[in-house]
């Protein structure tokens, strides 16, 4: 039987469509591209890497990072050893997340940079391994385990392909949060589960190696990992980061994605960016606006024209939806308000949403694993338009 993993569509895109561009990384303002070879090549250093430092089946590797490819990379190293990737929300408050650390006890850590390797610190936390990516303030940190991402990535060349040991069955990804009582909880995806809802996306949305998507978000939401990270391994399409999340907008315009994925946060900061941009009220301009914005369903052929020409072509160039066919959300729906002013832009958000479930985490101090209490996971997606009733 064939196994059906991450690691797996990760090793099938650099066989078939070796030099195709994977993951697109934005840096110092130059959009740097790496290929699915090489990209395999960097996963397969990183699983020597974790493997030397003791990473085993069943170990858990917390992402306390923004979106970037290296936090990418590492979860998929991780998996392909058998283990799970945990992505952390770095803007979570800092309570909430300073309990959730000291709960869990992570092992095994890569944050964004400084600021995320004090704050497991000042806690009193010391991970076996803590890698980091942003090096900028660390030169003169001596803590045990504590390695930048580059110098993990240079040391190991064997090129003998270790063996995949992640199962189908086997949790990829899991999400940790506090409960009301400040208990953890913890939602989990497996292999299998992401793949099948993956494919599910594809099809009905009919996606192809072409699409650009951009991945302006953390993954410590769990759509973004069920409908992203799958359907990027599946289809072999491009997977863009922004530099970081200040510049994310000015590089969604510059590059222009046919792909984005978004949360009712997303699509709501979207509408006050437009909405910052429009005339006053009352005044000629506005009411231009106003009026262009009413043609979307209009029967009159050359309204409709002169509307998308002078107004909502502009405005879709604003938030960097000139060339998007498929604007997805993912999670929590829309408010009507939302949905119809996107409408209106001539952009239909369609809704994918999130039907993980919450279950309890039971968390020994005395071991070095964490105990994911067995729940029923869910199976089948049901698509609904993207708006609340």
């Amino acid at each position: 039987m064939t196994i059906d993993t991450l690691p797996h569509w990760l090793r099938y895109q650099a066989t078939h469509r070796p030099l195709a561009v994977a993951v697109r990384h934005k840096q110092l303002g130059i959009w740097r591209e790496q290929r699915w070879n090489p990209l395999l090549s960097d996963v397969l250093r990183l699983v020597r890497g974790l493997k030397t430092h003791g990473f085993q089946p069943g170990d858990i590797l917390f992402l306390l990072s923004y979106p970037r490819p290296e936090a990418l990379l590492l979860s998929v190293a991780a998996q392909w050893l058998g283990g799970v990737a945990a992505p952390l929300d770095p803007d979570t408050d800092a309570g909430q997340q300073a309990q959730l650390l000291q709960a869990l006890q992570p092992r095994f850590v890569f944050a964004e940079g400084q600021a995320q390797v004090d704050q497991l610190l000042v806690l009193g936390l010391q991970p076996h391994w803590l890698g980091y990516a942003d090096a900028r303030g660390l030169a003169a940190y001596r803590q045990p385990g504590l390695q930048h991402y580059d110098h993990l990535i240079s040391l190991y060349h064997d090129h003998n392909e270790p063996l995949v040991l992640a199962q189908s069955h086997d949790d990829a990804f899991v999400f940790f949060r506090l409960d009301a009582q400040g208990h953890v909880e913890v939602q989990t995806l497996t292999h299998q589960l992401m793949l099948s809802e993956g494919r599910q996306l594809i099809h009905h949305e009919k996606l192809t190696a072409n699409e650009e998507a951009l991945a302006a978000r953390g993954f410590a939401a769990s759509g973004h990992v069920r409908y992203l990270l799958a359907p990027w391994l599946l289809a072999g399409f491009r997977l863009n980061f922004p530099e970081n999340t200040a510049t994310r907008d000015t590089d969604r315009r510059e590059l222009g994605p046919t792909l984005v994925l978004g949360t009712q946060a997303t699509y709501q900061r979207l509408q006050s960016l437009v909405s910052s941009r429009l005339p006053l009220p009352g005044t000629l301009r506005r009411y231009l606006v106003d009026w262009s914005l009413a043609t979307a369903d209009d029967a009159f052929v050359l309204r409709r024209l002169l509307a998308e020409l002078l107004i909502r072509g502009p405005l879709r160039d604003v938030i960097g939806f000139t060339r998007t066919r498929l604007p997805l959300l993912a999670g929590e729906p829309l408010s009507g308000d939302t949905f119809r002013f996107f409408a209106s832009l001539g952009i239909t958000v369609r809704a994918w949403p999130d039907l993980g479930e919450w279950i309890a985490a039971s968390v020994s101090a005395s071991s070095p694993r964490i105990v994911l209490v067995p729940g029923s996971k869910p199976s089948g997606i049901t698509l609904s338009a993207g708006v609340a009733a």
